[in-house]
Parts: structure tokens; C-alpha cells; sequence
């Protein structure tokens, strides 16, 4: 099956006091490039994230990133500094009880001294970090996946039809190169009867004059191998394999003898054919640059 160099996919996981998602985008390119971007607290994570998209994908430019939501609190620590609060405690009612004060000390009085509470964030836990990530590349990936699918099965179709095309172009062109042969022959004869005259024209002599053209002329091997080439570009549009490459190698040499069947055919009409070969073979290498 086919499949597209361009996809989205995203998956979600639950870790100890966060939520996080990952997102893998894609899109063509003639090589595998991954891109991640995450917070730098998940920072020691981007290294196994992108083998993971790489045991996955073989071509195509990736991004991949990593958003984490934490629970209200849940990784947060506070800790309270008892020495420095009794400390302030004790100035502030000393400093009450110095200018003739009323006492009317609150513990939200102390919450204005930073050094009474420290706050930090809790230590993460990797294992578990790595694990949930894992799990949303898993599901981001899957899904990914399954939009490149729907997008091959697309392009599979639409290079069907236009290899429906190049083929019936082929034919064509095979109808039209045997009447060169006589076409040449008969305005051989036409030419030297108008010359001679009178005189008898040499039929074997015309006979190997029109052998010779037709051996320059002949696009048999041509349009046998582009047949195979058609036929073998078939067998890549059901593989299970990534077959871009080899694909847009194939549609090189259809596009040679495409060339040699045009430079050999000394006729206007298969030249014609030639033209619209390859415009056709152009649209197909067109698609198959987005297919991995």
C-alpha cells in the first residue's frame, strides 16, 4: 500500500500530575528529517522521541513536538522556613509593642516575606516522564499513519488512471510505426519514378532503401520497455515497502525512451504522441514526489 509523505497525527497521555500531548506533523522531503520540540524540563526525552519516529518512517520532513499541561499544584512543594517566621514574629511585636502598637498580627502579615515559604517544583519523575510520552508518540504516530494511508490510497488511484493513459499512448504509437515503413516506401517510389521516367524502377533496390529507413525508424524496443516499466511501476503501487525512490527512478528512464521513441520517429503524429506521453509521465512524477 502506498503511502504519503504527508500526514498529521496526535496522541495523549496521563503522567504523575501532568497531562501531555504529542503532535507529529510531515510532509515531503527527499531524505527522513525529524525536528522535536519540547519543554526543556523534557529535554533528556528528544533523543528516544525521534528513534521512535524513525523506526516508523523512512522519508519525509518531520516535526514533532511535546506539550505538557501540569495539575494545579500537584508538582509543586512548599516548604515553610519556621526559623524566619518566628523571627519576623517576634520583630514585628517588638517593633508593636516599641511605638504603642495594637497587636494585630495575621499569619497573612508573614505570606509578604518571601523567605517564610519556599516554593519548587517537584522532581520529575523520568521513568514515568518517559513512559507517557512513549505512549503519546505511540497513539500521535498511529494516527499519523493512518492519514498517509488515506492519502496513498488517493494518489494510488490517480497514478493508476495516468498510467492508464501512458499505456494507451504506447499503443497507439505501435499502431502508427509499422505504416511508416510504407509510407517511405511508396514516396521513395513516387520519387524515383518521377526521375527515371520511363525506365523500370529497381524493386529490390527500393526494397532495401525502406529495410534500412525502417530499421532507424523502429521503436519496438522502446515501447516494449516502457510496457515493462508500466507494469513494474503497477507492482510498486501494491507494495507494502516504501518505493518513492525506486519510483521516481522508473518514471527517469520512461521519460528516456519517451525521448528516443520522439528523436527515432520521423512522423509529426508520433511526435504528437510523444508530446502528450510526456505530459503525462510529467503529472506522475509530480505525484510520486509526495509518496515515502
Amino acid at each position: 500500500m502506498l503511502k504519503s509523505m504527508t500526514g498529521y497525527g496526535r496522541g495523549q497521555a496521563s503522567g504523575a500530575g501532568y497531562e501531555l500531548q504529542v503532535e507529529v506533523k510531515s510532509v515531503n522531503h527527499r531524505y527522513l528529517e525529524v525536528t522535536a520540540k519540547m519543554p526543556k524540563q523534557f529535554a533528556f526525552l528528544e533523543d528516544a522521541l525521534k528513534k521512535q519516529v524513525q523506526s516508523v518512517l523512512r522519508r519525509g520532513k518531520v516535526e514533532v513536538s511535546l506539550s505538557v499541561q501540569a495539575d494545579a499544584g500537584q508538582n509543586l512543594e512548599v516548604t515553610v522556613n519556621r526559623e524566619a517566621a518566628g523571627a519576623y514574629l517576634t520583630a514585628l511585636r517588638e517593633m508593636s509593642g516599641e511605638l504603642g502598637l495594637e497587636d494585630d498580627l495575621r499569619l497573612s502579615h508573614l505570606l509578604q516575606f518571601p523567605e517564610v515559604f519556599t516554593v519548587r517544583k517537584a522532581e520529575l519523575d523520568e521513568e514515568d516522564a518517559a513512559r507517557a510520552v512513549r505512549a503519546a508518540a505511540e497513539s500521535a504516530l498511529a494516527s499519523h499513519d493512518e492519514m498517509r494511508c488515506q492519502e496513498g490510497r488517493k494518489l494510488a488511484e490517480d497514478l493508476e488512471e495516468k498510467l492508464g493513459r501512458v499505456e494507451e499512448l504506447v499503443s497507439r504509437v505501435e499502431e502508427r510505426s509499422p505504416l511508416l515503413q510504407k509510407m517511405y516506401y511508396d514516396r521513395l517510389y513516387q520519387k524515383l519514378a518521377e526521375v527515371l521516367q520511363d525506365t523500370a524502377v529497381e524493386e529490390s533496390r527500393l526494397v532495401t532503401e525502406a529495410a534500412v529507413f525502417a530499421d532507424k525508424v523502429a521503436v519496438d524496443e522502446e515501447t516494449v520497455r516502457l510496457r515493462s516499466h508500466i507494469q513494474q511501476f503497477r507492482s510498486f503501487l501494491r507494495s507494502e515497502e516504501p518505493v518513492g525512490k525506486r519510483m521516481d527512478f522508473l518514471v527517469q528512464e520512461m521519460n528516456r525512451e519517451t525521448n528516443t521513441i520522439g528523436s527515432k520517429a520521423q512522423d509529426l503524429e508520433i511526435a504528437r504522441m510523444v508530446v502528450e506521453l510526456k505530459s503525462e509521465i510529467e503529472k506522475i512524477r509530480e505525484q510520486i514526489q509526495n509518496i515515502e
